[in-house]
């Protein structure tokens, strides 16, 4: 039983490297399904921005909140701006908005790609002359590959807001100094790596979540089991590549 479970894990690597591949192939190949591509960004992006703006919010707030009292335990409380704004911009915010997404948008992906698949649209597509592949995998890839660094940067600008919102509920503090407190306490090492594996998230919640409906089995229950094993995958993958993101950061900076 373990062989066997080995051997499809390995056999299941194996499809998505393939899989991958194909992903490059086929993307720099024209035609290029722009209208596809825009309104995938527009669901992916625009859509998400409600739940990752109170999620961004409730961070900044609950982080505040929670750090204020051992600070000012030390007569630290100056820090406080800038500790939340260093800990929402290099590893909660990105973070907590990939698995966000990884469980809205992997999750979406993989259940709308294997409905098509169980339901035989794609093979429909196929006979139609159009690229299924194309059109319905490299569209949201690409989508969830800019979309998520953006969602991620204004979970920032959020969660710093929430951040202020804490502070303000014990102490009365000038806007214009909080601001001025954050964006000293930021640097390049901060800001640049952070974004960076925003990519990799976007590009990983995108392609796991085409690589499972794409390749869902017959029958109406495959589906289901398309999304969840897309969400866990994903969640998973974003973890060892924050891991090492920090590792790769810490090595050259």
């Amino acid at each position: 039983m373990p062989i066997l479970y080995l051997k499809n894990t390995f056999t299941d690597i194996g499809d998505a490297t393939l899989f991958t591949k194909k992903f490059f192939k086929e993307v720099f190949i024209p035609p290029y399904e722009t209208k596809e591509f825009f309104k995938q960004c527009y669901l992916i992006g625009y859509k998400s921005l409600p739940l990752v703006a109170l999620t961004g919010f409730i961070m900044g707030l609950v982080l505040t909140l929670q750090t204020r009292p051992t600070l000012a335990t030390f007569g630290a409380e100056s820090w406080l701006p800038g500790m939340v704004a260093l800990s929402l911009i290099r590893e909660i915010a990105p973070v907590i908005t990939a698995l966000i997404c990884a469980g809205k948008i992997s999750s979406g992906i993989g259940a709308e790609l294997g409905s098509m698949k169980v339901t035989e649209q794609i093979d429909a597509m196929e006979v139609a002359a159009i690229n299924p592949f194309k059109y319905l995998v490299v569209t949201r890839i690409l989508a969830t590959t800019l979309m998520v660094p953006l969602l991620v940067i204004f979970a920032d600008a959020i969660g710093i807001l929430g951040g202020y919102a804490g502070i303000t509920i014990h102490s009365d503090v000038n806007a214009y100094r909080y601001i001025s407190q954050v964006f000293q306490s930021l640097g390049f090492i901060d800001i640049i790596p952070a974004t960076i594996k925003t990519f990799f998230f976007g590009f990983f919640i995108g392609m796991i979540g085409c690589y499972k409906g794409f390749n869902a089995a017959n029958g109406t229950e495959s589906v289901g089991k398309a999304a969840n094993s897309a969400v866990v995958t994903a969640s998973l993958t974003i973890f060892i590549i924050d891991m090492l993101a920090v590792q790769i950061t810490d090595l050259f900076f």
